[in-house]
Parts: C-alpha cells; sequence; structure tokens
C-alpha cells in the first residue's frame, strides 16, 4: 500500500465494512441501497443485508455490509449512495 494511502485511512484491506442507507419508509430505498452497492462490490453477501423502520415508521435504514477492498472502492459507494434521490444520508 502506498504511504499516501495509509494516511488517508486508518482501515486495512481487505476488511468487512458496514454501510448504511436511511430515506423514506415507503420509497424503495433498499432495492436502490441493493444496486448501487452490488454495482461497487459484486458478489457482496445477501445475509448481510439488514433493515430497520424508525420508532415511527415514516424512516427505513438499510445496512449492508461489505468486503471492502479499498478507500477509492468505499468513497465511489458513498458517492454514489448520497447522489442518490432516495437517500436522505449515508453512514
Amino acid at each position: 500500500m502506498a504511504e499516501s494511502e495509509t494516511e488517508e485511512t486508518l482501515l486495512e484491506f481487505p476488511c468487512r465494512f458496514p454501510i448504511k442507507a436511511m430515506g423514506k419508509a415507503e420509497s424503495g430505498l433498499e432495492t436502490a441501497v441493493i444496486e448501487i452497492v452490488s454495482r461497487h462490490a459484486p458478489g457482496f453477501d445477501d445475509a448481510q443485508i439488514s433493515t430497520r423502520p424508525s420508532r415511527g415508521g415514516k424512516w427505513i435504514a438499510v445496512t449492508v455490509v461489505i468486503e471492502a477492498h479499498s478507500k477509492p472502492q468505499l468513497d465511489a459507494i458513498y458517492q454514489e449512495l448520497t447522489a442518490h434521490e432516495l437517500v436522505v444520508w449515508a453512514l
């Protein structure tokens, strides 16, 4: 790993990494998140997807755990998630 890459992140790749996105519950957010993550982390385990509604049921959080291979890969996922109209925030 190049020195500049080590300075940018404390993560050691490859590693298991959770990605969470939140949006309105009725919006189809889960499908959108799965499509985006699949483009950047093909073959991730479907068993690593979880959804959790907010207490009032208006919002939903979708979490996908992937095997991350690089910071640019994670950056690309977050960039696409945050640009998507159904995603209110990504963490």
